[in-house]
Formats: C-alpha cells, structure tokens, sequence
C-alpha cells in the first residue's frame, strides 16, 4: 500500500512538472490525486482527465497532464463558467466538448504531445466501454455523443472496435446536430463562439438522455455507480466533488466554520496551554530503563551512524570561503606574484582561487505526533530519530525534536471553562495543548541522550492538534541562527481533538494545518516536509513521504526519510 502511494506521488510529481511547463502558470501541484494552484483546488475538468495508477499505464499520465495543461493555458476560465450549465448531464457534455476544443489545438510542431492526447482519451473511452456502462441507452448515447465531436471537432477517428456498436445512435443523432457539429469545428479557435454550439448540444442530448431514463438495464443507477474504479471515466461524475483520497491517504474535507470566520482559528482559552520537557516527568529509574530498551533496539537495527553522518554532510552542506589557495595557473590575479612575472614572463603561476569548505550551516527540527495512536509506532520511531540527531550532529549540523499532544482527553478544563461560560458558539480550539521538549538545538546529543528516552513515556499521548504545533515548531526555528533550517513532522494521522471537533465541525484543526504548512511552504524561510507512518500526507504537505514501519527496519525507514530530504531540499 505504502510502496503504491509513493509511486503515485512520484507520477504526480512528474506530471505536475509537464503542466507547469506547458501551461507556463508556477505553483501547480498534485495533492490526493487533485490539482491545485498554490492553495486554490483546481475543477476537476473532463472526466477523461484522471486516470488511475492500478489501470492505466504511464502514457495515459503523460495525456492527461497534457490535456490539463492545454485547459489551463487555452481555456478562459471565467468565460467557461459563465456558460456553463448548472444541469450535470449538460454540464458534462459541456466540460468534455470545452475540453476538446482545447485539445483541438495542439500548438504546431509537437507531434508527441498531440500522440499523448489521442492515447489518453482512447485509452478512456475502452475503459468506458469495458466497464458495461455502454450496455444501457443513455450510456450508449454519451459514448457515441463524445466521440462523434471529438471526431469534428480534432479530426481523430471513432474506436475501430465500436463502430458497428455505434451505428444506429449516430445516424439518428447527425440530423439533429449536424448544424452544431460543424459549428465546433468552424469556431474551435473562439471559446465564446465554440460554447453557443457546445450548449446546443449539452441540451439536445439531455433532453434524449432524460427520455431514457426507463431503460430495463437501470441506466441511472449504473453511470451514477460510486465504485470507485470506475469514477475515472464514469460521465456521471461530480464535477462539484471534493478531492477524492487516495488509498492511505489522509482523510480532509472543508471546515465551514473556518471559512465563515475568513480563516482566522482561535482558541477558546490558552491558560492550560504547557511547554514541558517530559524527561522532568519521569522517575529517574524508568528513564533509565526506557535508555536501554531504546540502545537495545538501536543495538538490534545496525544503523551505520558514521555513514548517515557523511551522507547527511553532502546533503545539508553549502560552500563557504575559507581563505585562498594561492600560485594557481588560473583564478583571480595574485598582486602578490606580479613581480615574479617581471622576473619571469613564462610564469604562469600568478593566480589564486577562493578556498570553499563545505559547512552544514543548518539546524533541523523533527516535530513527532504523540497522539493515542503513535503510542504504538513509537519505538521504532524514537529509534530512528535518536539515530537521526546523533548523524546530524556527526555532520556539523543543530538538531532539535520536539513533540505535540494534549493535556487532557476530550478538552479537559478548557471544554469546562467553555461550557460554564454557556457554550458559545464556535468557540475555536478546546483542549489544552501540550508541546514537548524532549531536545533543544543548542544540545548536544550526548547531552540529550536520557531526554529523548522519554519519547517511551506511554501517557504523554492523548490527542494531536498539529497546526498550532507545527507554527510553534517553526517560530522556535525561525529564532535560530542557520542558514537553513528544515522541519520534519512524523505523524500518522488527521489532527484530532474530540472536544473541539464536536464543538466547531469535523475537518476546523485539519484545515487549520493546511493553512498553516501552505503559509510556511509559501514563506520559504522554512524547509518543510512531512512523514507519514502508514499514511499518505499530500493533503497537508507538498514534500512528504509515506512509511510502512511494520515491514522496514531502521535503517531503511531512515533511508525513506534521507532520500525525502535529497529530492526537495533546497541547495
């Protein structure tokens, strides 16, 4: 699961880079499945636009991404709305007819990107037809309807294999839009032309789908089928949807409280807020013992440590001068030897060239979410984060962790306070937020070594409000002195606290992080990146990665986390 997940992140990725250079718009990104400009969701557009990782092969990626690419960069998004109908079989006609005005034209002289087009949408309309979903009337008359307009509107051929099944619906469909069918054609260089024949037939064919609606196979029911192996290329889809998760993705949504109050989170109350270091909570004999159990695993995992040190060097390092290396044959002039080329005009040893060394000027935050459910990841957690602050620091580099949980379970003395006060509406955060030290940059490891055991504490985890607790982690950041700094959140899960879910909506702490991670993605001050164990992250954070440490080691959990860091920070 884990290992799919991150094969989709690296498609996307992929893909997303194509969009950017072909639509030359910056910020588009890939996030569970769906496109975004910076934090602005992107529509969903034509159906034949998403195609999916455990069906379709790479070059139908390479189609859609191009498609998405043309819309972005041919299509007048405004003007698109403005005509677009609010009825959702017509809107679909009218979404795909856009879209394939938009393919229509292919910029001169890229043959390839016209090829990758064609393959995508032939590669959708098999999978529509193997699907059965053109074994009913209505399905059978939207399979013929796109393929009859793309077929004028780009010039491509019909599917050999379906013309015979497509016979009688198209002959009784040319005399009704054969009048539109030609305008597409002729207009396809000005949208607003384009979409006065487009809505003639979004309508016409409506009006002939809704006369079908008594078909004996249960058409209805089968094109609005949610399975969703077939919401790719099912015409029936939900172009208002919200973004659909992926397999292990983390679940989201919108919060509308957020919203109505312009973005702008509270808390009801901070005065049970704490900034603990959990060392100081635990008997000096248990932190003993949570020491050796964590050496005995480390002891067990056969990290090379030396090895981390020097890979996290060439990582993290940048070149900084240090002086000059002087009688070089090329480089800046030497004032110093032109005396020599007085008494020796052969000399060629006259110049000099900056010495650079290369210095980890950087400190690295790991930010670990202990929530009830880490509790059971947090060995091999702390095993590889103690391994990880003891590499970095090997390398030259500050390291600090850090962690967020709860002071209670449910709100605690917060929701008590919220309630006696009446229960206002809306009251924002409720709970008392815990954030915990367990190893600050200016410590050594050594130093730090009893510390970081009481990562092992069991009550510590109660419940996760991340966003508060990634800004915290980044303000702490921001006040040291490094050239870079990278903050890495560990976390399985959606932020969660039951009090103030109940007393807001389900997603206001999600979306809270959301805003958060895009401002300090956006900000650039900060390296952020986030690690799901067992989860897909991408809803919150652009850099991240998905572990699976019930089946890896240490080690290649730490790898994950080293090649995370190797693909997007920044030199």
């Amino acid at each position: 699961m884990v290992q799919t997940v991150r094969q989709q992140q690296q498609v996307e990725a992929l893909c997303a880079g194509a969009i950017r250079a072909l639509s030359a718009q910056a910020g588009l990104h890939f996030r569970s499945r769906r496109l975004y400009r910076g934090t602005q969701l992107l529509p969903l557009f034509a159906p034949h636009l998403h195609p999916v990782l455990d069906r379709d092969d790479f070059a139908s990626f390479r189609g859609a991404a191009d498609g998405l690419a043309l819309r972005l960069r041919r299509s007048d998004a405004e003007l698109h709305r403005q005509h677009c109908p609010t009825d959702p079989v017509e809107r679909l006609l009218f979404e795909l007819l856009e879209q394939t005005r938009v393919e229509s034209l292919v910029p001169p002289g890229m043959p390839g990107l016209a090829e990758n087009l064609r393959h995508r949408h032939a590669a959708w309309l098999q999978n529509f037809h193997a699907s059965g979903l053109t074994e009913t009337a209505r399905g059978l008359l939207l399979f013929t309807v796109v393929q009859i307009c793309r077929m004028r509107v780009t010039g491509e051929p019909v599917l050999e294999d379906t013309e015979d099944l497509m016979e009688t619906t198209r002959g009784a469909l040319s005399p009704l839009i054969g009048h539109d069918l030609a305008g597409l054609r002729r207009q396809r260089h000005h949208q607003a032309l384009y979409a006065v024949h487009a809505l003639n037939i979004a309508r016409l064919v409506a009006r002939m789908s809704q006369g079908g609606q008594d078909d004996t196979d249960d058409s209805a029911q089968t094109l609005a089928e949610p399975d969703p192996d077939r919401a790719a290329f099912s015409l029936m889809m939900d172009l208002e949807a919200d973004p659909e998760e992926g397999v292990s993705a983390a679940v989201t949504g919108r919060s509308l409280v957020l919203q109505g109050a312009q973005n702008r989170y509270q808390v009801f109350t901070r005065a049970y807020d704490r900034e603990l270091r959990p060392a100081t909570l635990v008997r000096p004999a248990q932190l003993r013992e949570y020491r050796e159990q964590l050496d005995r695993r480390i002891a067990s995992e056969k990290f090379n440590i030396g090895r981390l040190g020097r890979e996290l060097r060439a990582l993290l390092a940048l070149p900084q001068r240090d002086g000059w290396d002087g009688e070089q044959e090329e480089g800046h002039i030497d004032g110093r030897q032109l005396a020599r080329l007085i008494a020796s005009p052969a000399e060629r040893r006259l110049f000099r060239t900056e010495h650079l060394t290369p210095v980890a000027d950087c400190v690295v935050s790991v930010l670990i979410d202990c929530s009830g459910s880490m509790k059971q990841h947090m060995l091999a957690v702390a095993t590889w984060v103690d391994v990880l602050a003891r590499a970095l620091e090997q390398a030259g580099a500050q390291s600090e962790v850090l962690g967020f949980s709860t002071g209670a379970w449910n709100g605690g003395r917060a929701q008590r306070d919220w309630q006696r006060s009446g229960k206002p509406p809306h009251p924002g955060r409720l709970n008392e937020a815990s954030h915990l030290v367990f190893k600050e940059a200016a410590t050594s490891w050594q130093r730090a070594r009893a510390p970081l055991a009481a990562l092992l504490k069991a009550d510590l985890f109660r419940e996760g409000i991340d966003g508060e607790a990634v800004d915290w982690a980044a303000q702490r950041l921001a006040k040291l002195d490094a050239r870079r700094r990278l903050l890495i959140v560990i976390s399985d899960g959606c932020p969660m606290d039951r009090a103030t879910e109940m007393a807001n909506d389900t997603f206001y702490l999600d979306n809270h992080l959301k805003d958060v991670a895009q401002r300090l993605e956006q900000g650039g001050q900060i390296e952020l990146f986030g690690v799901g164990v067992g989860l897909d992250l991408s809803p919150y954070y652009t850099r991240n990665v998905a572990l699976d440490l019930s089946d890896a080691t240490g080690p290649s959990a730490l790898r994950e986390v080293l090649g995370l860091l190797a693909k997007f920070a920044r030199r």
